[in-house]
């Protein structure tokens, strides 16, 4: 490998001596050209690239998240609709009459 880039030039920097190879264009490269990401040395392209597939996968994780809590709200909702639904249906009939408010609740 080492003789191997002794001989190499950059691929962006023609007059500059080769220092690595990345590992995802085998492209060779100066030390200006390269950058160190997860212990491995890539060229900024092969890392720009890289990136931008990690931030359309963290849209589309938010993307997934916000679908998820709207479900969940509107679950929540329901079982509090429900549960209020039940509560009025197991109140005494005389709760539902309409003098039980004129005459008082707690005067029994």
């Amino acid at each position: 490998m080492m003789a191997e880039l002794v001989a190499q030039r950059c691929h962006v920097h023609l007059n500059r001596e080769a220092a690595a190879r990345c590992p995802e264009c085998r492209q060779f490269y100066c030390r200006e050209c390269v950058t160190e990401h997860d212990d491995v040395v890539i060229c900024t392209a092969c890392l720009k690239s890289q990136t931008e597939i990690s931030e359309e996968k963290k849209l589309q994780i938010r993307g997934l998240f916000r679908f998820v809590s709207g479900v969940m709200g509107f679950v929540f909702c329901w079982v509090i609709f429900i549960w209020v639904g039940q509560m009025l249906l197991a109140a005494p009939s005389e709760f539902h009459d309409a003098d039980l408010w004129q005459r008082g609740f707690f005067d029994h």
